[in-house]
C-alpha cells in the first residue's frame, strides 16, 4: 500500500468498552455522570478558592493541592464528556485525530498527577523534618522550580508517545475494547510494528510510574521515622493527620494505575481492568477535594473570607 497516511486505513475507531452490557449503560449514564459533576465542583471549589485567597497561595502544600486540582479537572474532561456521549448513543465511535488527541492530553495530565503527589510528599517530607528550615527548603522559587519540572517531564513523555501512535497504522474495523482511547488497547488493534512503543511503555514508562511511587515512599519512611520521635501522643495524631489524606490518595491512585500498566500485558481486557481505570481515572478525581481540602479547617477558614469579601 502506497499510502502511508492513517486515514487511508480506519478514519474513526469504535469504542466497546461498555457496549458488552448495554443493561448497564442506563445505570452507568447517571452514576459517571454525578461522578463528573462532584469533580469539577469539588476540583474547581478548591482551584477558586486557593487562587482567591492568598494565605492559602503562599502555602506550598495549597500551592500544589491547586495545580492538582488542575491536573484531575483536566484529565477527567479529557475523557469523560465523549464518554457519557457514547453512552447515549448508538454510535460509540470516536475520530481518528480526537483519538490521538485523547492519548497525548490523558497520558499528559495522568503523568502529572504522579509527579504532582511526588512534589506533596516531598513538601511534608520537609515540614515535618525540617520544621525550622521549611520557609527556606521550600521558598517561592524552589515551588515554582519544582512545579516546572513536574508540569515539563510529562509533557515530553506524552509528546513522544503521542508522535509513536501518530505513526502506527490500524486496521478496519478499528474496534477499540476500552472506553476511551488508551495505549494498550490501541496497539492491540494495529497493523504495525509496535515493538518500540511496547519497550518504551515496559521501561520509560514503568520509570515513570515507579519513579514518583519510590520518591513519595522513601519521603514517608524519613517522616514516620521522625514521627515516632515525638514525644507526645498529640503531637504524633496532629503530624499523622497532616501526612493520612496525602497517603490516602497515593495509595489509590498509583495502586490501581500500576494494575492497568505495570502488570503482563494481555490483549484480552478484562473487567477488572476497566474498574482500575475508572479509580485511578474518575474516583481518586472525584474524592481528591473531598479527601484533602473540604474537611479542612483552613479551607473552611478561606471559603468564609473569600464570602465576607464577595458577599458583604
Amino acid at each position: 500500500m502506497e499510502r502511508s497516511t492513517r486515514e487511508s486505513l480506519v478514519s474513526e475507531f469504535l469504542l466497546r468498552g461498555f457496549s458488552s452490557q448495554p443493561e448497564l449503560q442506563g445505570f452507568l449514564f447517571p452514576l459517571f455522570l454525578t461522578m463528573y459533576v462532584l469533580n469539577v465542583l469539588g476540583n474547581g471549589t478548591i482551584i477558586f478558592v486557593i487562587r482567591s485567597d492568598m494565605q492559602l497561595l503562599q502555602s506550598p502544600m495549597y500551592y500544589f493541592l491547586s495545580q492538582l486540582a488542575i491536573a484531575d479537572l483536566c484529565s477527567t474532561s479529557t475523557v469523560v464528556p465523549k464518554m457519557l456521549e457514547n453512552l447515549l448513543s448508538q454510535k460509540k465511535t470516536i475520530s481518528y485525530h480526537g483519538c490521538i488527541i485523547q492519548i497525548c492530553f490523558y497520558g499528559y495530565f495522568v503523568n502529572l498527577d504522579n509527579f504532582l503527589l511526588a512534589a506533596m510528599a516531598y513538601d511534608r517530607y520537609v515540614a515535618i523534618c525540617y520544621p525550622l528550615s521549611y520557609l527556606a527548603l521550600m521558598s517561592h522559587k524552589n515551588c515554582l522550580q519544582l512545579a516546572t519540572a513536574c508540569w515539563t517531564l510529562p509533557l515530553l513523555d506524552a509528546l513522544l508517545y503521542t508522535v509513536l501512535m501518530a505513526r502506527v497504522e490500524f486496521c478496519d474495523p478499528g474496534e477499540i475494547p476500552h472506553f476511551f482511547c488508551d495505549i494498550y488497547p490501541m496497539l492491540d488493534i494495529s497493523c504495525s510494528d509496535t515493538s518500540l512503543i511496547e519497550l518504551l511503555l515496559m521501561t520509560e514508562g514503568s520509570v515513570d510510574i515507579l519513579g514518583p511511587f519510590v520518591l513519595i515512599l522513601i519521603s514517608y519512611i524519613f517522616i514516620f521515622y521522625a514521627i515516632m520521635k515525638i514525644p507526645s501522643a498529640t503531637g504524633k495524631r496532629k503530624a499523622f493527620s497532616t501526612c493520612g489524606s496525602h497517603l490516602s490518595v497515593v495509595v489509590l491512585f498509583i495502586g490501581t494505575l500500576s494494575w492497568v500498566y505495570l502488570k503482563p500485558h494481555s490483549r484480552n481486557l478484562k473487567l477488572q481492568d476497566i474498574v482500575a481505570t475508572v479509580m485511578y481515572g474518575m474516583v481518586t478525581p472525584m474524592l481528591n477535594p473531598f479527601i484533602y481540602s473540604l474537611r479542612n479547617s483552613e479551607m473552611k477558614a478561606a471559603m468564609r473570607r473569600i464570602i465576607r469579601q464577595y458577599f458583604h
